[in-house]
């Protein structure tokens, strides 16, 4: 069974900096493309960032492009996701994803449970 976990989260003003990380575990990461999706209060969840297998391909939304960098240690099975000049637009629930093929979109074939990121203004 395959189970994602992230942790990083927290409560940081504008301007500040957070990393992101989540774990793969049931199947080794390099199985999967990794990504990084967010769903703010009331709002559906969007994508934010996709890395392929082995990293050497990266896609980023434009909201966050040039802020956010995801990474990845497939000898760790964690992905990674680098928030950098937060905004309080930035403020929500932020998902890692997995799946065999690599997707620009909120399709994916698994899911970990979030954590929240807070942009203070």
């Amino acid at each position: 069974q395959v189970q994602l976990v992230e942790s990083g989260g927290g409560l940081v003003q504008a301007g500040d900096s957070l990393r992101l990380s989540c774990t793969v575990s049931g199947r080794t990461a390099s199985s999967f493309a990794l990504g990084w999706s967010r769903q703010a209060p009331g709002q559906v969840r969007d994508f934010v960032a996709v890395i392929s297998k082995t990293g050497d391909y990266t896609y980023y939304d434009p909201s966050v492009r040039g802020r956010f960098t995801i990474s990845r240690d497939n000898a760790k099975n964690t992905v990674y996701l680098q928030l950098n000049n937060l905004k309080p637009e930035d403020t929500a629930v932020y998902y890692c994803s997995a799946d065999t093929q690599l997707r620009v979109g909120a399709q994916y074939d698994y899911w970990g449970q979030g954590t929240q990121v807070t942009v203070s203004s």
